[in-house]
């Protein structure tokens, strides 16, 4: 199989016509989940849930088998489990960081191919792949198939790299184009990355870290908080054979209309989310206020919804609260039965506690 010839950017022979109408269903849904996002105090704890989400999705695109609870658990110190499982939740762990530092640098400076580097260097560190030179663009021809076959078996086999380069300026310049909807650029551009394919792995990871990214960076976002890996998780097999469509048939009508349809359910799902994360939020804060009786409360209930299964000392960092206070804030919590037990203290090794009313609201969406 010959390596693939990407087109040229913009791509001339969309359909714009056939795509109003989601269009304006994909910035209509999109507006409104923004919406949200402004009249929240603190997005980035209100919006933790859904970052682990997008963290474990995306990488369960790719194969990996931890959930967010494993997660979780594993960041307040289990760390049971299978040598493979422990590697997926560093790969889970490696994702959700390069999307927290890369939102940071976006709000600073455009996209460009250092940035990407950077996102693909975060991504690959001490995990499988980590031999796969992190940071680095290929060198050498790669392609997508079965595992063990020939380049002559593969189902798609992405640019010669002697053109590699050439291809990711004329995408990099796309980048700060004005084309279009800034949502159907967004499309274009992810799929024009994936088809590139440009690392010798974590494709299309960051592939999809890059979705709301470029969306903040056009306007569309206040915070580049917007992630997409669910739906494209429950649909991978229609994600996957979009953009083949692409490759083999110049289908890129087709592959928009679907991310546009993505969009628009996804923002609609993910508002809906926010709204009973937001409801659990204030309900919490009267309760534990009202429990406690703390000045520590406030700062308490943002750890609770950041990171929902932890230790005591780890609870008392991130809230800044005293140790010897934590304990009896924590013993209190788990007399009221707002806190719930995971793992007895045994020995040194400390207990770890979990706050189940927000893990069961996400269970209850389906997100955990």
């Amino acid at each position: 199989m010959e390596p693939y010839a990407p087109d040229h950017l913009p791509i001339g022979s969309l359909d714009k016509a056939a795509l109003f109408t989601a269009v304006g269903e994909a910035n209509a849904a999109l507006a409104r989940y923004d919406g949200l996002l402004l009249g929240m105090v603190n997005p980035t704890v209100m919006l933790s849930p859904l970052t682990n989400q997008e963290a474990v999705l995306s990488s369960k695109i790719e194969g990996t088998q931890a959930t967010v609870e494993e997660v979780l658990e594993y960041e307040a110190g289990d760390e049971e489990g299978s040598e493979d499982k422990r590697r997926d939740i560093q790969e889970i762990l490696n994702y959700r960081k390069a999307l927290m530092l890369t939102k940071e640098s976006v709000a600073e400076r455009p996209i460009r191919l250092a940035l990407v580097r950077e996102m693909h260097r975060i991504l690959m560190d001490s995990v499988r792949g980590a031999n796969k030179e992190p940071g680095h663009f290929r060198k050498e021809q790669n392609w997508i198939g079965a595992p063990g076959c020939t380049i002559e078996e593969a189902t798609f086999v992405p640019p010669n790299p002697l053109q590699l380069m050439d291809h990711l300026h004329a995408w990099e310049d796309y980048l700060e184009s004005d084309d279009a909807d800034p949502i159907v650029q967004t499309a274009i551009v992810h799929a024009q990355f994936e088809l590139l394919h440009p690392f010798k792995d974590g494709n299309g990871r960051i592939g999809r870290l890059l979705i709301p990214l470029f969306l903040y960076s056009k306007g569309r976002l206040t915070s580049p908080m917007f992630y997409l890996s669910a739906y494209l998780e429950r649909n991978r097999d229609e994600y996957y054979s979009r953009l083949r469509a692409i490759s083999q048939q110049g289908d890129w009508t087709g592959w928009c209309a679907f991310f546009l349809r993505a969009v628009t359910t996804q923002a609609k799902q993910n508002s809906a989310i926010l709204r009973e994360i937001m409801a659990l939020y204030e309900v919490t804060k009267v309760q534990i206020r009202n429990v406690t009786r703390s000045p520590h409360s406030a700062a308490l209930v943002d750890a609770l919804f950041d990171r929902p299964i932890f230790t005591a000392a780890d609870i008392a960092r991130r809230a800044g609260v005293p140790k010897p206070t934590v304990h009896k804030l924590i013993k209190e919590l788990l007399d009221e039965g707002v806190l719930q037990t995971v793992r007895e203290a045994a020995g040194r090794r400390p207990a770890i506690l979990t706050f189940a009313e927000l893990l069961n609201t996400l269970e209850r969406k389906k997100l955990v």
